[in-house]
């Protein structure tokens, strides 16, 4: 299978890293990676980006900026361990809500077990679910939040569909992903570090390399910058707009529901 990435017109859906899959085959696998690296997951996301995605996190959660208000309600999908929602409440002065949506019911345990140490029960919501059919109203959340998530969804179309559906009128989406390096220099750097050094220290790590091979080979098949900033106004968002973290490693998608 070709290792260039996919375009805006699709072809995440059968597209399991570098292999191609069926129709439909995609999703069981991928749940496959997830039950394997739950409870690891907060490491692998550290091995993947060399440490930086706790800055990339921080950086996305202030361009959100939760009103500090107890009406306010963030859906966080495929957030599982909760990571991006625990940084929402805390920046809301512990008054948004925030549900966590995942389909993998191993990472909402973890993150389930996080909210209770951290006193933070009270805030969220975790419900298993999938990120193609969201079980809300439409117009039910002030904001749609996804980091490094979007490019396991089989049908990115579809999910960005969902989500402009349960947003309100005004409603923002930020999604986090790993991008296309942009710089010549770094992504040579970068692709080295990738494919030599995630998998074998995903072995060290978990004992079994081929989650992180998936990991990093899902993360050059996923559309480019403009590619995927098409996708988002395709779904209806308007004022879509991407900011690029580390020379392109990351890159934060913004899109308003108007």
């Amino acid at each position: 299978m070709s290792e260039s990435r996919t375009s805006a017109d699709g072809g995440m859906e059968t597209s399991y890293g570098f292999r191609q899959v069926a129709d439909g085959e995609k999703q069981g696998l991928v749940n496959q990676v997830f039950h394997k690296v739950a409870k690891r997951y907060d490491i692998m996301n550290d091995v993947m980006s060399m440490g930086m995605h706790r800055a990339w996190k921080d950086a996305m959660i202030s361009a959100l900026n939760p009103r500090r208000e107890p009406g306010y309600k963030v859906l966080d999908v495929a957030g599982g361990t909760g990571d991006i929602a625990f940084r929402i409440v805390e920046a809301s002065g512990r008054q948004a809500h925030a549900t966590v949506l995942d389909i993998n019911g191993s990472m909402l345990g973890v993150g389930a077990e996080r909210a209770e140490k951290k006193k933070l029960s009270g805030n969220l919501t975790f419900v298993e679910a999938n990120a193609e059919e969201l079980p809300f109203e439409a117009g039910s959340f002030d904001a749609y939040t996804i980091a490094f998530g979007i490019r396991n969804v089989p049908r990115i179309d579809v999910a960005l569909s969902e989500a402009y559906r349960v947003l309100k009128r005004g409603g923002r989406l930020l999604v986090l992903e790993f991008s296309e390096v942009e710089m010549p220099l770094l992504d040579k750097i970068y692709d080295a570090w990738s494919f030599n050094a995630i998998p074998q220290f995903g072995k060290a790590i978990t004992g079994d390399a081929e989650p992180y091979q998936y990991l990093v080979e899902s993360i050059r098949k996923f559309p480019n910058q403009e590619n995927f900033a098409a996708m988002i106004r395709q779904a209806g968002f308007s004022r879509v707009t991407y900011t690029n973290y580390t020379g392109g490693i990351a890159a934060l998608h913004s899109g308003w529901k108007l």
